[in-house]
């Protein structure tokens, strides 16, 4: 008789879903986690010693985490929206910018006039995110049900045009015949590129893939800061499946995993466990290792992309355009121009670090001050988040001069700088060792931090959200080849993102064998 029915390699959101509707549906379920704490990549941390803020250390909002997880779990997750949606300096003069307001279509178009002197380009963003939307309602619900097939999801999704635009051809068409305006396109295009390296025009549509992951969360597309930071995400699912009945061993790490016709073993430093099944929340190159394969080789474009920057400030920089609150209470594009895009994904293929290099920020704390302490909310310090685009891991890890953390660094300081009216350097919050709070993550230190390959953030590449083959379809895309082992980590089908549906969609396969 085996141990438990199911255990859960790592205590990431994802493993910890899994393990939460496992064990409320009555079966026994071990989690083990390497690190001395859960969560994963959606964590919480004093990321800068002796300075009492605790930072979404990788990730950063909450849009793809489904109502539905919520309900069935019983979480109570407050989450707050921003009163910004973006804060974009033009790229051609920083000292005109434009602001996009969240839910307010009178403000936006006159914004938008504004800044660009036409009134049709408001009613084409307008008519373009209206579209989003619908395509949204209509393909998220599909997410935590069996893969359809790719002509299943075109009939839900019921609208040629918006098939054609949004899947079958390369989104920069789409943009570039519904926007005039550069700034604008950039403005859009940059949810294509949070971790993935492509241009608008890419043949392979994965700019295409992206985009469509950051647009239709819970049907609406809108990111929200959850108040505590992302750690409360993960500590409240630890309480809840751990209140079911599962158990939870941190400081312990899979070793090996060997898979039968009648079940799993799992062998860690400490103990050997056996299991009717085992579903891995990691990488499928850290599963493949711990089954003894070679893991996959991972290519450039399917790799990392992305600088990740956590940084306390003393106080909001001066802006050369705009005000700092409105500013930096949404998301604040920094050199991320249609063109300037396309000009930096050209000097990373060729090998260079983009410049100037695209990079959008956030400022949690305006929305959510409880992150500080009260005495660092009485200083009036504030958090900024910054993550870099067309920064594929190659740069970092070749072998031939790569790029090291002080050019990332220097980079990183340029880009800012160049839209404000002071030095970021002098807005600084100063540690108690005497060093200004700013945190460098390229892919490498992802990589070796989280154990991520190519420091993704997806895990992989990103795919459609329907069946990749005919065997796929009814299927929940978390199977893999070895008898009773499941991925439920964001290298699953319909993964990446803090969404908890890889974790749903392993529990539903186990739970629904037989039934779909």
């Amino acid at each position: 008789m085996a141990d438990f029915d199911d255990i859960v390699i790592g205590a990431g959101h994802n493993g910890l879903v899994a393990a939460a509707y496992l064990a409320r549906a009555g079966r026994s379920v071990l989690v083990l986690e390497a690190a001395d704490h859960v969560g994963g990549a959606a964590i919480s941390a004093e990321v800068f010693s002796g300075v009492a803020a605790r930072l979404s250390k990788y990730s950063y909002l909450v849009s793809l985490l489904p109502e539905k997880i919520r309900t069935d779990l019983g979480m109570t997750l407050e989450t707050v929206k921003r009163s910004v949606s973006s804060f974009t300096p033009d790229p051609a003069n920083p000292n005109r910018s434009i602001a996009i307001p969240y839910d307010d279509p009178e403000e936006l178009t006159k914004r938008i006039f504004e800044f660009t002197g036409s009134e049709s380009d408001a009613q084409a963003w307008l008519d373009f995110y209206e579209r989003t939307v619908r395509v949204a309602r209509k393909v998220f619900p599909t997410l935590t049900q069996p893969l359809r097939s790719r002509e299943e999801l075109r009939q839900i999704v019921g609208n040629d045009e918006d098939w054609n635009d949004f899947f079958v051809r390369p989104l920069g068409e789409i943009i570039e015949r519904s926007i005039s305006n550069d700034t604008l396109r950039g403005i859009i295009f940059t949810d294509a590129l949070i971790g993935t390296f492509a241009d608008a025009h890419d043949a392979s549509l994965r700019q295409n893939i992206c985009f469509l992951y950051h647009v239709i969360g819970n049907g609406t597309g809108t990111w929200d800061v959850p108040i505590g930071g992302m750690g409360q995400v993960t500590d409240q699912l630890e309480r809840i499946a751990t209140k079911l009945g599962a158990q939870i061993l941190t400081g312990t790490k899979a070793l090996e995993i060997t898979s039968t016709d009648s079940g799993v073993t799992v062998r860690t430093q400490v103990k050997t466990w056996t299991a009717t099944n085992v579903l891995v929340n990691a990488t499928p190159s850290v599963l493949a290792r711990l089954m003894g394969q070679e893991p996959p080789a991972i290519d450039v474009a399917s790799g990392g992309a992305q600088i990740k920057v956590n940084m306390l400030l003393g106080r909001l920089p001066k802006l050369l355009s705009g005000d700092s609150f409105e500013a930096f209470n949404g998301t604040f594009h920094i050199n991320e121009g249609y063109e300037q895009l396309a000009q930096a994904f050209a000097q990373a293929s060729r090998g260079e670090l983009p410049t100037p290099l695209p990079a959008e920020i956030y400022c949690h704390s305006l929305t959510d001050p409880s992150i500080l302490s009260q005495e660092l909310q009485a200083a009036g310090v504030q958090t900024l988040t910054l993550f870099a685009l067309h920064t594929p891991h190659d740069l970092f890890a070749r072998e031939n001069q790569p790029i090291d953390k002080q050019q990332a660094r220097d980079a990183v300081l340029a880009t800012l700088n160049s839209v404000l009216a002071e030095p970021i350097e002098d807005c600084f919050y100063i540690g108690p060792d005497g060093n200004p709070c700013i945190e460098i993550n390229t892919t490498v230190d992802i990589q070796n931090s989280l154990g991520i390959a190519t420091g993704n953030i997806f895990h992989n590449a990103l795919d459609w959200p329907w069946a990749q083959t005919p065997e796929e379809i009814n299927r929940w895309g978390v199977e893999t080849s070895y008898p009773h082992i499941y991925i439920c980590g964001s290298g699953a089908a319909r993964g990446g993102g803090v969404s908890g549906i890889p974790g749903h969609n392993a529990a539903m396969a186990i739970l629904t064998q037989g039934k779909c």
